[in-house]
């Protein structure tokens, strides 16, 4: 079974939708996604998304604090594109019927939050990823052009490769013809031919134990692109969020914004200090790179379980009408916020890494285009600033629908890929297995390659990790393909490049901290 289209995207988050809706005025739009078209990363953003609004920012402010933020390692270029377009990406999200809190005066209510020297986070109270997902996804339903294959799966982009060719990572004239199509519902595989394909699949927090993320997010499109030969760099700068909600055992982590801390509120360790201005003169409200590693330390150096986040000072209406949902979320849980402190620990929540993309999107991969958190534009560095993930997303999917459209006409469909071939898989995987490696990868990547590292815990991870993927491969190879096979393929792939350039790099760089190259300009962790 075999459909054609002009564009193929792969994730409907912020990135997806909005590549899909700019490209569909060109040509037909397939989007795939795994689960129901509402549930991505995107959904789960609580803060904000930052942009440059009212003086007395500017533009010079947000680029100087991404780059701090970043410590240095940013693509110049890319933050400064990024910061001085984010305006109008804004007022695309606003023509499209996204809603942005308004004070008394009219004007949009900007929070602040860590890193950033100005109030720039236009939010929706502390659902603003929810409240942007759902005039998206509204308008791609409703766009003439734009099919939605709802829990559908890409396990493999289609190249040269499936043309019996040899094909090596050195290789400049990798092409990619589409990807082959995974119908969870039942099991048929469908090979899809585009003549543009778009990888937007989002993080990889579940390569972790705790995490933020939705349970959706496993790397798919990083572990794709690296088994197509594109390029993938910065897997070891994996973003911490310092508090998300201690309530063990629950996945995925309910996130406790950082606009939060930006409102007022401040971190406490289990003695009731103020403890984050021994760490950093911004105290809680320094980069989260340097919070979620001071936190990681004075949990080591107390052995408890959590610190505290600190509210209670703070104006106890002004508080609930701007965090109801943080306020409502921690009531089940018998938490009054207004009078009681929240318990937090830091979780997995945003890789800066991935797919290696230039300033239009375009992978390494010709007709291949990397935008989102699955890809590495050089914004971010080796520490995202707050909120800035949404507005690149933005940003990259309009540069990628605006390029890529150019091309539509000068692109013909590869129809001599064959269908995904059947032959040697002979039963269905054997869930217990599938279970148990997927417990034991995400217990290595916790112990082993978290907030802190050595050079010991990374090669422990390796050779550990090793053993699984050797034992999944054989179970691929002989099994019916399957979601959680696939989810779990991908992730031991992404913790491989995670751990592989996490060894490579021989100092403490932003997200990356070990104890054998500490950082000598800073606190040793």
């Amino acid at each position: 079974m075999r459909e054609e289209t002009d564009f193929l995207v792969i994730g409907s988050g912020c990135a997806g939708s909005s590549f899909a809706l700019k490209a569909a005025e060109f040509g037909k739009v397939l989007i795939i996604s795994k689960a129901e078209l509402k549930e991505t990363n995107t959904r789960y953003a609580q803060g904000g998304i930052a942009s440059v609004m009212y003086h007395p920012d500017s533009f010079g402010k947000h680029i100087r604090d991404t780059i701090k933020a970043g410590h240095g390692y940013c693509n110049e270029d890319v933050v400064s594109m990024v910061v001085n377009e984010a305006p109008a990406r804004i007022d695309d999200l606003i023509s499209m019927g996204v809603y942005f809190d308004r004070d008394n005066e009219g004007k949009y209510d900007l929070a602040r939050e860590g890193g950033h020297s100005e109030y720039r986070v236009l939010h929706h109270k502390d659902n603003t990823g929810e409240e942007i997902q759902r005039a998206l996804s509204e308008k791609v339903k409703q766009h003439p052009n734009i099919t939605i294959y709802e829990n559908h799966f890409a396990i493999d982009l289609l190249t040269q490769h499936h043309l019996g060719e040899k094909v090596k990572r050195s290789r400049s004239d990798i092409r990619c013809y589409g990807a082959y199509i995974f119908d969870c519902s039942t099991s048929e595989v469908t090979t899809i031919l585009s003549k543009i394909t778009v990888v937007a699949t989002g993080g990889i927090g579940t390569l972790y134990e705790t995490t933020t993320n939705p349970l959706i997010a496993t790397g798919d499109g990083i572990a794709m692109v690296y088994r197509a030969k594109g390029i993938i760099e910065n897997m070891e700068f994996i973003q911490f969020h310092p508090t998300s909600l201690y309530d063990p055992g629950v996945r995925p982590s309910f996130l406790i914004t950082e606009a939060l801390r930006g409102f007022g509120a401040v971190l406490r360790n289990r003695a009731g200090e103020k403890f984050m201005n021994r760490y950093d003169e911004r105290g809680s409200l320094a980069p989260r790179d340097i919070v979620a590693k001071a936190i990681d330390n004075e949990l080591k150096v107390s052995g408890d379980r959590y610190i505290y986040l600190d509210c209670t000072h703070l104006d106890a209406d002004k508080l609930v009408n701007n965090f109801p949902n943080i306020t409502g979320k921690c009531l089940t849980l018998g938490i009054d916020i207004t009078e009681e402190f929240i318990p937090v620990v830091p979780a997995a929540h945003y890789l800066c890494g991935g797919v290696k993309a230039d300033m239009d999107g375009q992978s390494t991969i010709d007709s291949l285009y990397a935008i989102g958190e699955v890809s590495s534009t050089g914004l971010h560095g080796a520490n995202r600033l707050a909120s800035n993930s949404l507005i690149e997303a933005l940003v990259y999917a309009h540069r990628a629908a605006m390029h890529s459209v150019k091309r539509l006409n000068d692109i013909e469909l590869e129809y001599r890929i064959p269908d995904w071939n059947f032959k040697g898989y002979s039963h269905p995987e054997e869930m217990v297995l599938v279970t148990q490696n997927y417990r034991e990868m995400q217990l290595i990547m916790s112990n082993y390659v978290g907030i802190v590292r050595s050079d010991l815990r990374l090669n422990r991870a390796l050779n550990r990790l090793e053993l699984i993927y050797k034992e999944t491969e054989e179970l691929y190879r002989k099994s019916l393909v399957s979601r959680k096979l696939c989810e779990l393929r991908n992730l031991i792939n992404v913790g491989y490049l995670v751990i592989k350039m996490a060894n490579n790099r021989r100092e403490s760089l932003g997200l990356h901290y070990t104890i054998d190259y500490p950082d000598r300009k800073g606190i040793e962790f």
